[in-house]
């Protein structure tokens, strides 16, 4: 798969839960290396299901996953290594700062403490929060402050492939805005990739250089934004949704 220029590839892929709820039916595409890669879809979707199985933290039942080279679930200490994973309930400890926060998950990837030092740091900036919020008690944050710690969080560790699910939700319009352009800006700048998924339409077509639309477990289509408006003769990817799983359905 790295010879081809892929971070990750899953061939029908299927999870179920329980004896009931089959999560994922069956999904294929691949991810090349370099790019935004977003998985869009409404709540229920499979869209969590699938980055925890790529993040090593649910196995799935059939098909085949590969990340960055390894095959899932028999390497996945070796994806762990390499991966950077925020999910949506990602918090920050409420009795530290915000640079305390930073500091601490640094010294978990560092060597050394000059080597955390320096990469809490590149988090600090990554944060685009004032020097004084940074030294506040994380518990005095809002919900978007400490979202943008907690994006820092998992973009300084210089992880080859960052998996970010759902990074605005429930966010106000100006902490959404600073995510976005700060995904944006670190992707460009360090050509790392990112996989996110997201129900926000409009942001996935912001950001994303590639996507696939998934509904009920299944992908209903793949590609570049601008390609799926045009399959759907839409003129934004909602309008595109909402056509491509009408013709699924």
């Amino acid at each position: 798969m790295s010879s081809n220029g892929y971070a990750i590839r899953l061939e029908g892929v299927v999870k179920t839960f329980g004896k009931k709820v089959q999560a994922l039916k069956g999904i294929s595409f691949t991810v090349p290396k370099g790019v935004i890669y977003g998985i869009l879809g409404p709540n229920g979707a499979g869209k969590t299901t699938t980055l925890r199985i790529i993040a090593t933290l649910v196995r799935h039942d059939r098909g085949v996953v590969e990340v960055l080279g390894h095959r899932l679930p028999e390497e996945r200490a070796e994806v762990r290594e390499r991966i950077s994973y925020l999910p949506e309930d990602a918090g920050l400890y409420h009795r530290l700062t915000g640079w305390e926060n930073l500091l601490y998950f640094a010294m978990i990837y560092a060597d050394d403490m000059e080597s955390a030092k320096e990469m809490a740091a590149r988090g600090a900036e990554l944060a685009r929060l004032p020097e004084k919020d940074l030294h506040r008690k994380a518990s005095e944050y809002s919900k978007g402050m400490s979202r943008r710690v907690a994006l820092a969080r998992a973009l300084m560790v210089g992880a080859d492939l960052v998996l970010l699910d759902e990074p605005t939700s429930g966010l106000d319009v100006f902490s959404a805005y600073t995510i976005r352009k700060t995904i944006k800006e670190f992707a460009k700048r360090s050509g790392t990739t990112v996989l996110m998924s997201s129900h926000n339409m409009l942001e996935v077509e912001e950001l994303c250089d590639r996507v696939i639309l998934i509904n009920k477990g299944t992908i209903v289509a793949e590609g570049e934004p601008e390609e799926l408006k045009r399959r759907a003769n839409a003129s934004n990817l909602e309008e595109a949704f909402i056509k491509l799983v009408g013709e699924l359905d």
